[in-house]
């Protein structure tokens, strides 16, 4: 257990998930301690709670199962559920508890009676070893087995990795038996990767030793969430679709400038058998026992940022609620989601959760990152900008949404009396939320307000823009209406790419915009609601096989490093072989 003081925190950083630091000497557990306490139930009694047939249920130990994807054939007639997104407003670089809220109010939903399923994302090692931690949630509103998820699970992103990789190699192997395709080794576009935050492997060169070891090149390395079969992985429907959008991978570009796909080398069918298993949904369970299906886990800020469509609509077949998040703010996850997850799976989020926290908006009014402990109406107030630029993001959707307040234990009745008055002077619904404290029943209040905004009927849901933009207009689309962004510029390269892109028909596919989760705008630095500037658009990536136009901005890396003190430095293996230091 952690003795934590005001002037003696244990780290640079608040406690992930909403405690923060203590304003007096307390003792708290951690994430690992609660979780390592909880009372699971088998994971045989989680899936007959939710009419899983026996032989749908594929044990992984204990508390952790895959299902079959059977279960769409058997449903195929039942009512969908109702799906709820959850999304923040920009970050501090600690998080501000979107996971803890997203299993917090699944826990609610169920407590008031509502037959919920959580939907969310595999955790990466990258961030998890990195300086963020790992996504399981915080507090008493986590999913468990905490420590299995967020390391190695059931091995999904291994097998990811592994098919990623045996794609580059057979790419190789393809150059060195005589290059057939014609492949210009300057034009390979695929990367190797790993699922680890490494940045000494951004840039290398393979193939050295002489001829028997291969065509020396430059390559590099990905992080395995950054990559395009991650993101095949999570918007294919069934084994047939992943195999169609595997086959659609472009790889290369050949001596003519013409692309080489996956189905030109062949290999699609064994990608396919590489993520067979990978492709059914796990199931777990929260510290109440509240259902949870984690698959699939794209970054937003350099991907799609969403779970898997296996996973969203199996959660909506299995329960009345589906409480899923997508990653970062509503300029990222949120956006993708609307624009890029729902629009290809035919989801219809019933309403959207906003998650705000009083330290995150005192940073965007101008608090150094050591002074957010401190009370400051005057920055809250000067910070509220960016949760109304959030806040106007939601509503250009057509959705419903909830304002939930993520209460740390730093937050002053000062600072929340004035984001409550702030949100009831504008009409928007708000909730103080509790759940890192007091678990589902923290949420209560939270899951309360968010069945009578999708009660009223009040949803217009629409994507942003229509398929047909040239990829242009849609890329400025989301720079002016989701960023606030005076207009957008290109990069000679990323112009040169647009016009060949437009000439290899890929204008109506829609765009993934990779940029900074730490504010609006492509500038990390740019803070609170900035106004009058140019997006960026270095360059552009195709995901053919994922069906998206990836535009990265700014300074977007695909491959992070590590900080100087990684959480790593914290993690352990007791005398008993239990985790130690994880969260």
């Amino acid at each position: 257990m952690q003795k934590i003081q005001k002037t003696d925190t244990i780290s640079s950083e608040p406690i992930k998930g909403g405690l923060g630091y203590m304003t007096t000497t307390t003792t708290v557990k951690s994430d690992i301690e609660i979780a390592q306490e909880a009372s699971m139930k088998k994971i045989q009694e989680i899936a007959a709670d939710l009419n899983i047939l026996e032989d749908e249920l594929e044990p992984y130990g204990h508390y952790k199962g895959k299902l079959s994807l059977d279960i769409f054939k058997r449903l195929q007639d039942e009512k969908d559920g109702k799906v709820v997104l959850v999304t923040a407003i920009n970050p501090t670089p600690a998080g501000e508890g979107k996971s803890t809220v997203t299993v917090g109010l699944g826990q609610a939903f169920n407590k008031i009676g509502k037959k919920t399923v959580i939907a969310l994302r595999e955790p990466s090692l990258g961030p998890t070893m990195g300086l963020k931690g790992g996504a399981a949630g915080g507090g008493f509103s986590q999913v468990v087995p905490m420590e299995d998820i967020n390391l190695h699970f059931t091995g999904d992103i291994h097998a990811i990795t592994t098919a990623n990789n045996a794609l580059a190699a057979f790419i190789d192997n393809h150059i060195q038996q005589g290059n057939t395709l014609g492949i210009d080794t300057r034009k390979i576009v695929w990367k190797r990767c790993v699922d680890l935050n490494d940045r000494a492997l951004r840039n290398v060169v393979i193939g050295l030793g002489g001829p028997v070891q291969g065509v020396p090149r430059e390559d590099g390395f990905d992080i395995t969430v950054a990559s395009e079969i991650m993101a095949v992985f999570c918007l294919a429907t069934d084994i047939q679709d992943l195999k169609a959008r595997l086959s659609r991978i472009v790889v290369a570009y050949n001596f003519a400038n013409q692309p080489v796909t996956v189905k030109d080398l062949g290999v699609e069918g064994a990608l396919t058998l590489l993520l067979k298993d990978a492709l059914k949904p796990n199931l777990v369970q929260t510290l109440e026992n509240t259902p949870a299906i984690i698959h699939g886990g794209p970054f937003a800020n350099i991907a799609h940022g969403c779970n898997s469509v296996i996973a969203t609509t199996m959660a909506a077949k299995l329960g009345d609620y589906v409480i899923t998040e997508a990653g970062f703010g509503a300029d990222l996850g949120a956006e993708k989601f609307l624009d890029i997850k729902a629009r290809a799976a035919g989801i219809k989020p019933e309403a959207v959760v906003i998650v705000a926290t009083i330290r995150a908006l005192k940073m965007h009014g101008g608090v150094a990152k050591d002074q957010l402990k401190e009370e400051n109406v005057d920055a809250l107030a000067k910070g509220m900008e960016n949760l109304q630029k959030h806040v106007e993001t939601i509503q250009s959707f057509g959705v419903p949404f909830v304002i939930a307040i993520n209460k740390f234990i730093t937050d002053t009745d000062a600072e929340v009396t004035y984001l409550q008055e702030w949100c009831n002077e504008r009409g928007y619904a708000v909730s103080l939320t509790e759940v890192w404290e007091k678990g589902g029943q923290g949420g209560v209040d939270l899951a309360e307000k968010v069945l009578k905004e999708i009660e009223k009927g009040e949803n217009n849901y629409a994507p942003l823009y229509e398929l047909e933009l040239p990829l242009e207009e849609k890329i400025r689309t989301i720079a002016q209406k989701v960023y606030g962004a005076k207009d957008i510029e290109f990069a000679p390269k990323a112009r040169k790419q647009l016009a060949q892109y437009e000439g290899e028909g890929w204008s109506n596919l829609p765009v993934c915009m990779a940029k900074t989760q730490y504010s609006l705008s492509d500038d990390a630095t740019k803070l609170g609601r900035p106004s009058d500037f140019i997006v960026t658009i270095r360059e552009l990536k195709p995901s053919i096989g994922a069906g998206f136009i990836v535009a990265l901005t700014g300074t977007m890396l695909t491959m992070p490093g590590l900080p100087k003190q990684p959480a790593a430095l914290q993690m352990d293996v007791n005398e008993d072989g239990k985790a130690v230091g994880l969260f």
